[in-house]
């Protein structure tokens, strides 16, 4: 009996707390639920991030690096280029460019190469170096060049002479170049760090700084090894990368191309037969015949479109930073396709990060790094976001924690190793992990490719078979 009397009185009262719960739900004032953090993204995220570095003394550190590095490269634009004649010990004249500031650092530079001067001038301004804008080594090169360099630093030859050696072995003139400005600096009595750092943006940070810490340590050959593993397998994972992607582009292109082929060179040949026999043709029919013809009529129209497509995709992915981001974000959504990317960033990132934290490297630096290393806007995101947790005593898993774009195994890795103090560790079974899976993931796709791209180039021209064959039959019957 008390259950039938309240009853009507809790309806009014529920009713009464759902009402009160709406208004503060549509007002923002709900105290029963908690308000959720923004997550800060593109201009709002660069905003906050440049706020704390103008508030950090360690960001300020870092500025003066940057500002530094500013320097050197514009002083390495006001170089002047000299072409050189010198002759060496065994009676050879050798040709080559040198950049310095002035013609008698050029004659230091050689003489204590033990070259015979014979001229040297200043190139003209119409002398264009073919080689200016490819100043980057590759990733299989630097790994070689790493390889040899640790071998003769363990045989006790000395760096400078290590250098000089790597130097003359080179057959690519714009790499001999750079390795004789590095000697010229370790001559000057330069750091080898500093020699690479004074080289502009040819050599990576992440080089630079393990060699910075190496020289601390006395271990530069062991330095040099695992920055030699390190760039082979990177670039290991790119070209397995590169394979995910070029290949099933190259397979669907050329099955395209063989189906405009058929359509433009072989049913045009049957047109003029079915019209002067004046046969029904049957709307597939029609629908190629039409293709055909305008394929055969607007084909130049057609290419410019495409490429002018291409060229505005190009330019707005490479200049704009939210367009880029859009896109990216869309090719890591795609079946297969995006595995492959998103396992291709955790590799190098986990990677990278183990390599740098296993030579004591700042974790500020270690991050300020990888946001470089890494070309994908959405992870960069995550490294900034990263960056301003560290700033306010959250730890490095905080920023990582329900990111679509890290898989939860490499989140609870990275908690594991923030917990037991092995992170450098857990990183790099991270990176052996998703690695194994991007060459999975790679097979997977070359496997399944094939017979779609068959299914594919059958039914086209399965079709175009057919829209020919149906007025034939009607042809034949007509006789």
């Amino acid at each position: 009996m008390k259950k039938k009397v309240i009853f009507p009185l809790n309806i009014f009262t529920y009713a009464y707390k759902g009402i009160v719960y709406c208004f503060k739900v549509l007002t923002g004032k709900s105290p029963n639920k908690k308000k959720k953090v923004q997550k800060l993204e593109g201009d709002a995220l660069a905003a906050e991030l440049q706020k704390v570095k103008e508030q950090s003394n360690e960001y300020k550190r870092n500025e003066v690096r940057i500002e530094k590095e500013q320097k050197i490269l514009d002083k390495n634009e006001k170089l002047t280029q000299f072409k050189y004649i010198v002759k060496a010990s065994n009676g050879e004249k050798i040709k080559g460019d040198f950049d310095a500031e002035t013609k008698d650092d050029v004659r230091i530079f050689l003489t204590n190469n033990g070259y015979e001067i014979i001229s040297i001038e200043p190139k003209k301004k119409y002398e264009i170096n073919i080689n200016i804008g490819s100043n980057k080594i590759k990733n299989n090169d630097l790994a070689f060049m790493l390889t040899q360099l640790s071998t003769y630093v363990k045989a006790g030859i000395s760096l400078i002479d290590s250098v000089k050696i790597l130097s003359k072995q080179t057959t690519k003139p714009n790499q001999r170049r750079i390795l004789d400005k590095v000697v010229f600096e370790l001559v000057m009595g330069e750091k080898f760090s500093t020699s690479l750092e004074k080289q502009g943006n040819v050599f990576p940070r992440l080089l630079i700084n393990m060699v910075k810490t190496s020289e601390m340590t006395g271990d530069l050959a062991g330095t040099l090894d695992e920055m030699s593993d390190y760039y082979t397998q990177t670039e290991k994972v790119r070209k397995q990368m590169m394979s995910a992607l070029i290949y099933p582009s190259v397979i669907l292109s050329l099955t395209i191309a063989a189906l405009v082929f058929i359509i433009v060179t072989v049913v045009p040949q049957f047109v003029s037969m079915f019209e002067s026999n004046n046969a029904q043709l049957p709307w597939i029919t029609k629908f190629i015949i039409s293709l055909s013809s305008f394929l055969t009529k607007n084909w130049y129209i057609i290419a410019l479109v495409l490429l002018a497509i291409l060229i505005v995709y190009r330019t707005l992915f490479k200049n704009v930073k939210s367009f880029r981001k859009t896109m990216q974000k869309i090719f890591m959504k795609l079946p297969v396709i995006g595995n492959v990317i998103i396992y291709n960033e955790v590799t190098n990132f986990t990677r990278t990060f183990s390599s740098l934290l296993s030579h004591n490297v700042f974790i500020t630096d270690s991050m300020e790094i990888l946001s470089t290393i890494s070309d994908n806007e959405i992870y960069k995101e995550i490294i900034n976001r990263t960056l301003i947790g560290l700033s306010k005593g959250n730890k490095i898993s905080d920023s990582f924690k329900g990111e679509w774009a890290f898989p939860l195994i490499a989140y609870e890795m990275l908690v594991t190793g923030e917990n037991t103090g092995q992170l450098a560790l857990m990183m790099e079974k991270v990176a052996d992990h998703y690695q194994n899976l991007h060459e999975n993931a790679v097979t997977a796709i070359k496997s399944l490719l094939e017979p779609i791209i068959i299914c594919i180039l059958a039914l086209g021209v399965g079709f175009i078979v057919l829209s020919i064959i149906m007025p034939m039959f009607d042809l034949y019957q007509q006789i």
